[in-house]
């Protein structure tokens, strides 16, 4: 069990260096990849097998960029004063500035933008940013994303401002996909790089309030870009620009999403509800279609 060194500290947080990250990844990465986030589920569908077989040329999920050359749960360490079991992902943002290949070396940075104190009894919000470079140095891609510290607030931070979220259309959405989800999803998932025991140990989830295991935001999410891939893109991957999106709602695996859509000239708005439950899972979603 980790045990906390040093209080928390939003000025140590922002002037932590992180270690750079060199990843090599190969054609069986994405395709593990590929199935951890759904694709390859109906095995006479052609349109999806570009992605799980490497013949004649292996496609890429774009939302890989979120799991490549990442720090680890850097949260977890001792030093951070982070309370990392109640610690949540609360937005993700990915700018893709080229296709990623089937295969390579690439390495990133990752750096703590801001700490915004929410107060005692609410916690406080992380921001941090990673740049995915090739062996050039040449960028591929830009990950944001936002925790919620759930036990850190209070440590006397300024009142910061949020950034504004992405407002939906104001009509009913014009697509609805129901994507089920493998009840081993997030043991599949989490070999393409996130450790974090919350989704694997049901003491590590039950510590925290849930009563299993619950799947990784970041999945969910790549759940998501599949049905936009498939529904604006036409399983071209260099068509998708960005995508944003807020956790809501934690999702089980087991469960079935449902991807609700509008599309507004390049820009595609979505949301993923839970019918199960009734719940919404990922919100403000918004996604740059080329």
């Amino acid at each position: 069990m980790n045990v906390l060194t040093q209080p928390f500290s939003a000025e140590r947080l922002l002037a932590r260096r992180f270690p750079d990250v060199q990843q090599t990844y190969a054609p069986r990465d994405c395709i593990l990849y590929a199935l951890g986030i759904g694709f390859g589920a109906d095995p006479v569908d052609t349109s999806e097998l570009p992605f799980v077989f490497e013949e004649p040329r292996l496609k890429v999920a774009p939302s890989m960029a979120l799991v490549l050359a990442g720090p680890g749960f850097w949260a977890r360490e001792a030093d951070t004063g982070i309370d990392w079991r109640r610690m949540l992902h609360a937005e993700t943002e990915l700018l893709l500035h080229r296709p990623l290949r089937p295969g390579g070396t690439v390495h990133a940075r990752t750096r703590v933008t801001q700490v915004i104190d929410k107060g005692a009894e609410k916690g406080a919000l992380i921001y941090a940013e990673r740049v995915i470079r090739d062996a050039s140095g040449e960028p591929i891609a830009t990950v944001r994303s936002t925790s919620f510290a759930r036990g850190n607030g209070g440590f006397g931070g300024g009142a910061a401002s949020q950034p504004a979220p992405h407002a939906l259309p104001d009509r009913p959405p014009e697509l609805c996909v129901d994507s089920p989800i493998d009840r081993r999803a997030a043991l599949l998932y989490r070999l393409s790089g996130d450790p974090n025991p919350l989704h694997v140990d049901p003491a590590v989830a039950a510590a925290v309030g849930f009563d299993r295991p619950i799947l990784h935001g970041l999945c969910t999410l790549g759940a998501v870009v599949r049905v936009l891939l498939k529904a604006y893109c036409d399983f071209e991957p260099e068509r998708l620009r960005s995508v944003k999106v807020r956790f809501s709602r934690p999702v089980f695996p087991g469960e079935t999403i449902r991807t609700e859509t509008w599309r507004d000239g390049s820009v595609v708005s979505f949301r993923a509800v839970v019918p199960g439950r009734n719940v919404t899972a990922l919100d403000r979603g918004r996604a740059e279609i080329g």
